[in-house]
């Protein structure tokens, strides 16, 4: 991968793992708590995958991801049962071994107690040779970082925690700054003039979502990019097209990534 200027904006992709994620048993909420944190440091999300607990789809997509983008953030699977496998997983998507890593053992003997380290909890201090540990001081059991792959948690408290440690030491891109303006032309009348604007404003990512608040639809378009200035003049197109819709937005002023509900 080509080393980038600072001024960049950076890539990431997110790899969830979790039959119980595909089951619908439960609900993935990392994602958008990853992508919150990673837009605050110019890094932007490009790809999530959802992912079963089988050796070759995470293989795969770790062996593919960590190519094509900057960071690969990987959560769950790194508990101490027999499904999970991504920490094997990554160490062969990298043509590494695992070992016991002896720091990773001291965290676990320390939280559990040597006469309660089952080898259940051992399993987890198993580590791809050479990677880093990230700390989790929740429940003691580590995540890790090989190259520009983080493997974390899937337990929401738990990964949160991982993600703060790791979250300074990352490389800072370009601020992606967005502009939201809210109105109440239905999605489908706008929709040719939405195109236009994109076709005039290639650069800036252009995205309409419809809304239902209280009882009325409504209708959030929001607009990201790193230009400030061809972000001000976007939006302020964009209001005078839902002027002639006969409609009076309302703009909700630049800020960095916002993320709208």
């Amino acid at each position: 991968m080509a080393e980038k200027k600072s001024s960049d904006v950076l890539t990431a992709a997110v790899i969830v793992i979790g039959n119980e994620i595909l089951s619908g048993r439960t609900q993935d909420t990392n994602t958008s708590w990853i992508a919150e944190r990673l837009t605050q440091r110019g890094i932007v999300i490009r790809e999530v995958r959802i992912l079963p607990d089988e050796e070759e789809a995470i293989i795969t997509a770790v062996s593919t991801l960590r190519q094509k983008f900057d960071y690969v953030f990987t959560t769950g699977g790194i508990g101490p049962t027999h499904d999970d496998v991504t920490a094997e997983c990554v160490a062969k998507a990298f043509g590494v071994g695992m070992e016991q890593n002896e720091e990773a053992f001291r965290m676990l003997e320390q939280h559990y107690g040597l006469e309660n380290l089952t080898p259940p909890r051992a399993k987890m201090a198993k580590i791809p040779i050479g990677a880093r540990l990230i700390p989790n001081p929740v429940s003691a059991a580590p995540g890790f970082i090989l190259e520009n792959v983080y493997v974390m948690a899937g337990v929401p408290r738990v990964m949160h925690a991982m993600l703060d440690h790791v979250t300074d030491t990352l490389r800072v891109g370009k601020t992606v700054l967005s502009n939201t303006v809210a109105c109440m032309t239905p999605e489908s009348a706008l929709a040719e003039d939405l195109e236009k604007l994109q076709n005039q404003y290639p650069d800036i990512e252009i995205g309409s979502y419809p809304h239902f608040r209280g009882g009325t639809l409504g209708l959030s378009v929001v607009l990201r990019s790193t230009e400030e200035d061809q972000l001000e003049k976007a939006t302020e197109e964009l209001i005078a097209i839902i002027r002639r819709h006969g409609d009076e937005p309302r703009a909700l002023s630049l800020r960095p990534g916002s993320i709208v509900h």
